[in-house]
């Protein structure tokens, strides 16, 4: 059994990272750099390259947009809780890791982790049941992102808030109907960061482990935010404010 990835930025970061790649498609008449990239790095790898017509990898195709390149790779492995904090503790002065309680939509789970990556986060914590794991979608939309972030899967949500906070993590959500602003909280310690399913919001077991309820502010109608749009905005203001922390210590 075998993943497959899709798209020009998925494909070379699993060439780049560590998962084995057993076979490549191109579509036999596309060209540029990335690619030409891909093809060049194959042949150090000794990865067999198939070019086939573009009407093949429309039929293999199971997200939206190959862009000319389908990969057949070695199954997506969570990793060890245990292992990758313990890691991010020794790395990270003070890592942020982000938890998702029961988000559903592959796209979001897939933006949700690219913006994980872009903003340094440790990990991507994810319940086994109820909710969307690691598919080709995902990896698409993470454009490359889910080779450097480690996906965790868990069995119960709120054990794992608890053994965070015995590792000293402070447990922030964003919750629409909060009284405190985002911007008003000290973010800068280590974080675990919880993002609600796209339906139900935060379930309430998980809310009452919570230390900040955090509101992001908006001056809007609408009233809300989509889960992976209000990840993002969460996720830069912890980067935010660490990189401030940062510029006065110097």
């Amino acid at each position: 059994m075998m993943d497959q990835l899709e798209g020009k930025n998925s494909v070379l970061e699993a060439l780049r990272g560590n998962r084995q790649v057993k076979e490549i498609y191109i579509a036999a008449k596309q060209k540029g750099q990335g690619l030409d990239e891909i093809r060049s790095l194959a042949r150090e790898q000794k990865v067999s390259v198939k070019n086939v017509e573009k009407e093949k990898l429309d039929k293999m195709a199971q997200s939206r947009n190959h862009q000319g390149v389908i990969a057949m790779v070695e199954p997506y492995r969570y990793q060890n809780f245990e292992d990758v904090i313990e890691k991010a503790l020794q790395v990270k002065k003070n890592p942020l890791v982000i938890l998702l309680d029961g988000i559903e939509d592959p796209h979001n789970l897939g933006s949700i982790i690219r913006s994980a990556e872009v903003f340094g986060a440790s990990a991507v914590i994810i319940p086994k049941n109820r909710a969307v794991g690691v598919t080709p979608t995902v990896a698409k939309i993470a454009s490359g992102a889910l080779e450097h972030v480690p996906v965790l899967q868990v069995v119960n949500l709120t054990e794992t808030i608890k053994t965070l906070k015995k590792k000293n993590f402070w447990i922030a959500a964003g919750v629409g109907e909060s009284n405190q602003d985002l911007s008003d909280q000290d973010l800068r310690g280590s974080i675990g960061l919880v993002i609600g399913s796209e339906g139900k919001g935060i379930s309430r077991l998980v809310r009452e482990h919570c230390d900040y309820l955090l509101r992001i502010p908006m001056a809007g109608k609408t009233g809300s935010l989509n889960a992976s749009v209000a990840a993002g905005v969460l996720l830069y203001e912890v980067f935010n404010q660490n990189r401030k922390k940062k510029e006065l210590s110097r």
